[in-house]
């Protein structure tokens, strides 16, 4: 073990190309992660609901991020380790269940694409450290937080709670800001959306947006401080009114159809982590 840590330190090529092979592992589990979480989320709402009616609960099989075992959903076929190979499986099986051959999404290769491509990043950015852990760990979180959003309109709190403590606890001993920017990044960035919620529900009568989308601003407040809000939040606004007048434009999204803005501000999140103090310049010249 001290040998690879010794290779890894001073072979940064060796290290990145190995940090982008865990990135792939691990963007295969934050599928799992992504499927599964928000079904086990409404399973605890129903057992909570369940409960507080006096109904009784009948026994259910085991269903969380470690069992059953990864399957087709058409036909319940359990995939074998070779077909579990990040990307390489799918691109071998073409995209097709080796069992049914129905269609296997490609939202899967994607997200481990993504997850290898943005921890080689990483590794080359902070380089062997521990801050490269650190940025990992974000980089995971966004990206399931992001496609969990997709999908549910959801930003579970079992991840964006964690996120939040863990940006004050990096930071304690300066990670990637003081801690006093920190603290005061994660209650400007929760109270700045929320009162964003607040003043549009007042005006308009609706919901402009969840109560995960204030969490998740705390938590990149929380990371980076409060002199990357204005950038997060310019980024993933313009980004967020460009994407969201295409797709009505194109006339693939109605007006009244919500779209989900945790995307977006893991995007200003992730532009964080990489360009921040560039950012921050823009706007703070002594920063």
């Amino acid at each position: 073990m001290p040998a690879l840590l010794e290779l890894l330190h001073d072979q940064p090529a060796f290290f990145i190309a190995s940090t982008t092979l865990l990135g792939l592992l691990i963007g295969s589990f934050l599928n799992v992660v992504i499927h599964r979480l928000p079904k086990m989320m409404e399973a605890e709402w129903s057992r909570h609901h369940a409960e507080s009616r006096g109904e009784e609960i009948p026994p259910s099989a085991a269903y969380n991020l470690v069992v059953p075992r990864s399957s087709c959903p058409a036909c319940g076929h359990q995939l074998t380790a070779m077909e579990n190979i990040p990307v390489l499986s799918y691109l071998a099986l073409g995209g097709k269940c080796s069992a049914c051959k129905a269609p296997i999404s490609p939202r899967y290769p994607l997200v481990e694409a993504l997850a290898g491509a943005l921890s080689g990043l990483v590794a080359w950015q902070f380089g062997f450290s521990g801050m490269t852990i650190a940025a990992l760990l974000f980089t995971f979180a966004l990206i399931a937080l992001t496609f969990i959003d997709f999908d549910t309109f959801l930003l579970p709190d079992d991840i964006t709670l964690p996120l939040l403590w863990a940006g004050l606890i990096i930071n304690l001993g300066g990670g990637f800001t003081d801690l006093h920017s920190a603290v005061i990044g994660a209650m400007a960035g929760y109270l700045s959306l929320w009162s964003v919620y607040w003043i549009f529900k007042l005006v308009t009568g609706k919901e402009g947006m969840g109560y995960g989308d204030f969490k998740l601003l705390a938590a990149i407040g929380a990371w980076f401080g409060w002199q990357l809000l204005p950038a997060v939040l310019i980024l993933s606004s313009l980004v967020g009114s460009v994407i969201g007048i295409s797709l009505i434009l194109l006339a693939r999204h109605g007006r009244n159809v919500p779209i989900p803005f945790g995307p977006y501000l893991a995007l200003g999140g992730i532009a964080a982590l990489f360009w921040g103090p560039q950012l921050a310049r823009l706007y703070l010249p002594g920063y």
